[in-house]
């Protein structure tokens, strides 16, 4: 044995005891594995404010989860609710438990109290200015109405009835009430009461330990709340995540445990021999790589690129087939001297490969960056292992395959001379082109975010049924709006809130929060304080209704010289809980606020209402990502030539300009029959499909190499093809399983380009003769 042979095994087993070092490491608090598929899209173009509110925005997806326990019975409703609600507490599974008014009401009552004026809706705001009279016949008619709201604040703390309009105007859109017995958060639809529950998380949603926890207890409490005859509907993103989770570990088990177990039943069915198993050894060592190389990086290692990842099985296995393949050539096969003569045809199949893989780097998406350098490391690791470990592993192994595999592969290069020869190479290019051509014309595009994240059909439809019977439906769209100062803040907030009432007066919002729904800004309350002067001359149906002048003129007066709170002690009251999270504080440049809005409208009319007002922006993630994934298909595009040509240019090295040429052209056209075949198959053009044109590039390049060097004769050289588009295969073509759309799609458009990349391969070369000096080690 060469010195070479000895030195370059040690070698490799001190970087792999290093890597498995390094792994164990990071592994040391847990596995590093994000659930969040929000983590991999793209950052959003904004400021450091923009980020601050989307993470604000995101937080109760995130931490918060909440349950309606329905029930026909009232009571067997208020009961389940407070059974499971003291159960979750206890277990500290949450920071925090909600299933009844657990609020300070005498806090409630004088923060209401002290802030009647700025809580005053816009609406009576104008009535109380406009029509006077009006104002004060209702307030006559509400004293005697018994089907009234219930008032927190009695009526001799709240003559005039401000509070009341107030406290209805908090949240105009909620269904749900206080039992004022038990204190439970009610509603009543269609005969059933549903008692409202919620719980807010320690951490957040898409860490990796509490979600499938939090969705096990979900479970449990349904199955016992069923039994007593009563329904349980839950929303939350720690739910989402927890189903998230439990998919990708089964797609992984599925994708990675079935390409493993194909790629060994192959491998033993065409060599026949147990120790050829060691040949799966570059696929542990690429997968081992790729997660300690993501994690050294990103400091975690998302589920999708896991799931995405078990498809480089396929590829790893594919390099110890250039040399296993060779073993039918018809010598004394060594596994050193197999190495050597097929040593440059590997090497540059991994460097097509890695170029392929790299490309995806350079998208504006951290779910590529990261599955880019999930496959860069892995395919080095599992060259670096087919080339210095496995053959002095296989060294005592000599194979003699069964030969019915090559006369397989000698009777499909019989059946193509035989074709060519009745019709040429052009008539089948000039009928490829035909078809390519009719399906490109049949392709359509698709750009959602909902390739990403796929559906949970029954998470959605009870997120749905919450919305509907809470009358609570928040978006992803919102307002951000900045101001030199508070005061400024709430002009403009007051202002874009005039503007948002016609798309809910026609429905296209079901309703909004802003911080000026707390505090008015000043002008709209000097009006009002003129208004209130006048009073006395309008107020005499309230004197015939018997309320005494005197306390009259004392809430009068009250009101008019009281001084109203500022918007940070609003907000630190109990009243102010839900506004809070739309206070995102002052910084050099001012401060910032948010508004919140409930239902998903057009984007379009909501820029048009921001336009023309200073310092309010529309924040609207899902359209922004939707329109950069159709603006990504066309630097895919260009991704996909450069990449073609910087594999052109290393290919010119060993085949020169014209054979580099045919090599890259054709999985250049198997990439465009690949997506011929999505548009005969109705199946719409994503970016996930496109950048798996740039791997069907990467890829396919290995076929033709392994045809142009023509090592062992035609028929061997189409074999070692044939098994490495086998085990790319079995592994991509298992992608087609995932139940995320993006995964599914971009799984098919590779098999199909791996199909035509396989048939097209004889055309990158000319039959020459076997190569007699192989089991020497002498490359052809």
């Amino acid at each position: 044995m060469l010195p070479i042979e000895r030195l370059l095994p040690r070698l490799f087993l001190i970087l792999l005891a290093g890597l498995l070092a390094l792994a164990a490491w990071q592994w040391r608090a847990g596995a590093p594995v994000e659930a969040g598929m929000l983590g991999l899209l793209p950052h959003g173009a904004g400021d450091a404010r923009v980020q601050q509110a989307e993470q604000r925005m995101r937080e109760p997806l995130n931490r918060e989860l909440l349950v309606l326990v329905g029930h026909a019975q009232r009571e067997r409703a208020i009961a389940l609710v407070q059974r499971i609600g003291q159960r979750w507490q206890a277990e500290r599974l949450f920071e925090r438990v909600q299933w009844n008014l657990d609020a300070d009401l005498h806090a409630v009552r004088e923060q209401l109290r002290a802030s009647r004026l700025a809580l005053l809706p816009p609406a009576d705001r104008q009535s109380l200015i406009d029509h006077p009279d009006d104002f004060i016949r209702q307030r006559a008619a509400q004293l005697f109405d018994t089907f009234a709201h219930v008032a927190l604040l009695p009526t001799d703390q709240d003559w005039l009835g401000l509070g009341a309009r107030a406290q209805q105007a908090l949240n105009p859109h909620s269904r749900v009430q206080a039992d004022l017995a038990s204190g439970a958060l009610l509603l009543e639809d269609r005969g059933i009461t549903w008692a409202l529950l919620r719980a807010r998380t320690h951490g957040d949603a898409f860490d990796m330990q509490a979600p499938p926890d939090i969705a096990a207890e979900v479970e449990r409490a349904r199955e016992e709340i069923e039994a007593a005859g009563g329904q349980l509907l839950a929303a939350s993103g720690v739910l989402y995540a927890a189903a998230g989770q439990a998919k990708a570990t089964r797609e992984i088990t599925v994708i990675g445990g079935g390409a493993t177990l194909g790629t060994l039943c192959l491998l033993l069915f065409a060599f026949r021999r147990a120790r050829v198993l060691l040949s799966l050894l570059p696929i542990g060592v690429a997968l081992l790589a790729g997660i300690t190389a993501c994690v050294l990086v990103f400091g975690q290692i998302n589920a999708l690129t896991l799931v995405l990842g078990a498809s480089l099985i396929g590829v790893a296995a594919d390099y110890p087939q250039h040399y296993l393949s060779k073993s039918w050539a018809g010598t004394d096969w060594r596994s050193w001297s197999a190495l050597r003569a097929t040593l440059p045809g590997l090497s540059l199949s991994l460097g097509a490969n890695l170029i392929g893989y790299l490309a995806l780097a350079f998208t504006p998406f951290p779910a590529l960056t990261q599955i880019a350098l999930f496959s860069a490391a892995g395919l080095i690791g599992a060259y670096l292992c087919s080339v210095c470990l496995l053959p002095a592993w296989l060294s005592p192994l000599r194979l003699s395959p069964p030969p019915a595999v090559l006369r397989f592969c000698e009777r499909l290069l019989a059946l193509r001379a035989h074709l060519l020869g009745r019709t040429g190479s052009w008539p089948l290019f000039a009928l490829l082109l035909a078809f390519c051509a009719g399906g490109l014309w049949q392709l359509n595009t698709q750009n959602d975010l909902r390739q990403w994240l796929g559906q949970e059909p029954r998470l959605q439809a009870e997120a749905q049924r919450i919305a509907e019977l809470t009358g609570q439906q928040p978006t992803s769209q919102f307002f951000l709006v900045r101001a030199t100062d508070e005061a400024q803040l709430l002009e403009r907030q007051a202002e874009l809130t005039r503007r948002l009432a016609p798309l809910l007066t026609d429905g296209s919002l079901h309703g909004y929060r802003a911080l000026s729904q707390l505090a008015a800004p000043t002008s709209a309350l000097e009006p009002l304080r003129a208004a209130l002067r006048q009073l006395p001359e309008h107020w005499q149906p309230l004197l015939t209704a018997g309320l005494p002048e005197t306390a009259l003129r004392q809430e009068l007066d009250a009101l008019l010289n009281s001084p109203q709170p500022r918007l940070n002690q609003i907000l630190a009251g109990p009243l102010g809980e839900p506004w809070r999270p739309l206070w995102l504080g002052a910084d050099a440049n001012g401060v910032a606020g948010l508004v919140s809005l409930q239902g998903q409208a057009d984007a379009a009319r909501l820029r048009a209402i921001a336009e023309g007002l200073d310092g309010v922006q529309l924040v609207d993630r899902l359209g922004e990502l939707n329109q950069l994934f159709a603006a990504t298909q066309l630097s895919a595009a260009e991704l996909k030539l450069l990449s073609s040509l910087a594999i052109l240019l290393l290919l010119c090295l060993p085949f020169g300009l014209g054979g580099a040429l045919r090599v890259v052209s054709l999985p250049l056209l198997a990439a465009l029959a690949a997506l011929a075949c999505l548009g005969w198959l109705g199946q719409p053009l994503t970016l996930f499909s496109l950048f798996g044109l740039l791997l069907i590039t990467a890829i396919g390049v290995d076929y033709a190499i392994l045809m142009r060097e023509n090592i062992g004769g035609p028929a061997v050289s189409l074999l070692g093809t044939l098994l490495s588009a086998l085990t790319s295969w079995l592994s991509f073509g298992l992608l087609l399983v995932s139940q995320t759309p993006a995964i599914a799609n971009f799984g098919l458009a590779i098999s199909l380009g791996l199909l035509f990349a396989f048939l097209l391969s004889p055309w990158a070369g000319t039959p020459r003769q076997a190569v007699p000096g192989l089991a020497a080690g002498e490359p052809a």
